[in-house]
């Protein structure tokens, strides 16, 4: 996968951390690499997976997790400092695109933990799903560029970027292969990240360090259709890679109550 294409998006992609809290209409992202705002628009789209305009709000939306768990700013002052006037649409769009409400995180530190440490003692790991022969298998290995040993978080999402519940989603106990069953034509894009054993909830609360993976091209899955293997790399975070922005204690959750649910079966 080249990431060298489009260097002066890196240029962009830093000015955007830099600037998060002022206004950053496409007018002056486009100005700054010295584009058209059509043609920045394909360009950055091009490189990053997102329209830039997008991209921002995925940013910032990641600064609203931070300060809700680093700060005691109340959460309508959270709201305003990434341009949101509204606390509904504030609210709103954090749980959307986070899977739980801002309040909700900022309290799940303890249950985070809860739930990490559940997956430390877990022995079965099986999947309980059920194999839909008529829709498509997804299958593939992942691997990691540096040594690791953790639990891996790995999911089909609708669009090019972690949010919202996967459509398809699962944890695994170590490197290696993993399959989705049942998965109904359509366009998805396959996305990985890990927590070491070794980390806190709030490492992964706000994952800005942990390995990751995401596929630049998406998986179109067609009716009556087999989908090529799937072979995916962890790697260290890079300069252009969207922000996680779904919780992931939630994912540990989803996994944890169905291997119960299994288990009563």
């Amino acid at each position: 996968m080249a990431t060298d294409k489009y260097p002066e998006i890196d240029a962009v992609i830093d000015y955007i951390h830099r600037n998060i809290y002022d206004p950053l209409p496409l007018a002056r992202l486009a100005a700054y690499a010295g584009y058209s705002p059509f043609h920045f628009t394909r360009i950055f789209k091009e490189r990053i997976g997102l329209p830039p305009l997008y991209y921002v709000s995925s940013l910032r939306l990641q600064k609203a997790k931070d300060l809700l768990l680093r700060t005691n700013l109340s959460i309508r002052d959270i709201g305003l400092e990434i341009g949101q006037q509204s606390l509904g649409t504030f609210t709103t769009r954090f749980s959307e695109r986070v899977g739980v409400t801002p309040s909700d995180f900022r309290n799940s530190t303890p249950q985070a933990d809860s739930h990490f440490r559940t997956l430390q003692r877990l022995s079965d790991w099986t999947s309980g799903h059920p194999v839909f022969d008529h829709y498509a298998r997804i299958e593939g290995t992942v691997q990691a560029e540096i040594p690791f040993e953790g639990v891996i978080l790995i999911g089909l999402f609708p669009k090019p970027i972690p949010e919202g519940i996967p459509l398809h989603g699962t944890l695994l106990s170590s490197l290696g292969e993993f399959c989705f069953t049942g998965v109904k034509p359509g366009t998805y894009y396959l996305m990985a990240t890990s927590v070491s054993w070794g980390m806190q909830a709030v490492d992964f609360l706000l994952p800005h360090n942990t390995l990751r993976t995401r596929s630049r091209e998406p998986i179109v899955v067609q009716p009556y259709s087999s989908v090529p293997y799937q072979q995916v790399m962890l790697h260290v975070p890079r300069l252009d890679d969207p922000p996680i922005l779904i919780s992931l204690p939630l994912l540990m959750n989803r996994f944890l109550s169905e291997r119960m649910q299994t288990s009563y079966r």
